[in-house]
């Protein structure tokens, strides 16, 4: 029919927009919270490692999963060029805080940890905003995104030798951050007894293993209590105890028992009325008081 409307258009018409309609609400939401980890360690590895978390970084994941076994842990490597020139820490930032906002737009209730080993320790403190002489690149991380970090660790951060340690500098994440520094590191230890061999193979796993305590004990305090169950001393109440409901203890006591829980004693129970007693006979009258004698 020409340009007439036909059933089918009208019906066609109708229901598209509920077609749509219906799509969208079907449509699932950006952030799924079965999909969001509980915690995850953005984590930036030493001069020349391989391209991944380093030999630290995976040590301290490692060791944190195994302290809290009932959260979902996830890493993400900073990806950066950690060559020995170290131009690139800025770009390590940069990319630190760019993961982070995308992390907080997804996965809002997820918490996170930063770390980082050698010139990775350098990176966190460009993003943590501590003031290191001679390096002017790079952005620390916006005010707005700190309440979502739960915790920070460093290793062999050439920091404490240029421009104090990250939690004394960094009135960002100071608070919640722990460095730490292998006395036998020349990276970050200034005096006598340093070797290279200090700083590439003295913190794992001892120091690793110490800041994942310190990172389990701040995302445990971060985290809803009905993960590990209520705390102690709020479990449900006893029952109140009632005598006239409550079953005795069953023990003897060795007083005896106690009035009105034990059984009754002889002597003292009430027997049932019985038939009133027939009087007897009187003696004779006289003969009464010789009866008394015998």
């Amino acid at each position: 029919m020409g340009g007439g409307w036909s059933t089918g258009r009208w019906v066609g018409l109708v229901a598209s927009p509920v077609f749509i309609a219906g799509a969208v609400l079907a449509a699932p939401p950006a952030a799924v919270a079965a999909d969001c980890p509980d915690a995850e360690v953005i984590f930036a590895r030493g001069t020349d490692e391989p391209v991944g978390m380093g030999r630290v970084g995976d040590a301290l994941v490692d060791s944190l999963r195994s302290q809290v076994p009932g959260l979902n842990i996830e890493s993400y490597p900073v990806n950066y060029k950690a060559g020995k020139l170290q131009l690139h820490g800025g770009d390590g930032a940069n990319d630190v805080i760019s993961h982070i906002k995308s992390t907080v737009s997804s996965c809002p209730t997820t918490r996170i940890v930063l770390g980082g080993y050698s010139q990775g320790a350098s990176v966190i403190d460009i993003v943590a905003g501590v003031p290191m002489a001679g390096i002017t690149w790079g952005s620390s991380l916006p005010p707005e995104y700190a309440d979502n970090i739960a915790a920070v660790a460093t290793f062999g951060n050439v920091a404490d030798r240029t421009g104090g340690s990250l939690p004394n500098q960094s009135a960002l994440l100071g608070a919640k951050a722990i460095d730490l520094c292998n006395p036998g590191d020349p990276i970050c230890h200034a005096g006598p007894g340093n070797a290279w061999s200090g700083h590439t193979e003295g913190y794992v796993p001892g120091y690793t293993d110490q800041a994942a305590a310190f990172v389990a004990a701040r995302l445990l305090a971060a985290m809803p209590q009905t993960v590990y169950g209520p705390p102690p001393g709020y479990g449900p109440a006893s029952p109140t105890y009632d005598p006239q409901t409550s079953t005795p203890d069953p023990q003897t006591s060795i007083h005896g028992p106690q009035p009105g829980y034990g059984p009754t004693m002889p002597g003292h129970a009430s027997l049932p009325p019985g038939p009133e007693p027939s009087p007897g006979p009187l003696p004779p009258a006289d003969l009464g008081w010789v009866s008394g004698i015998a």
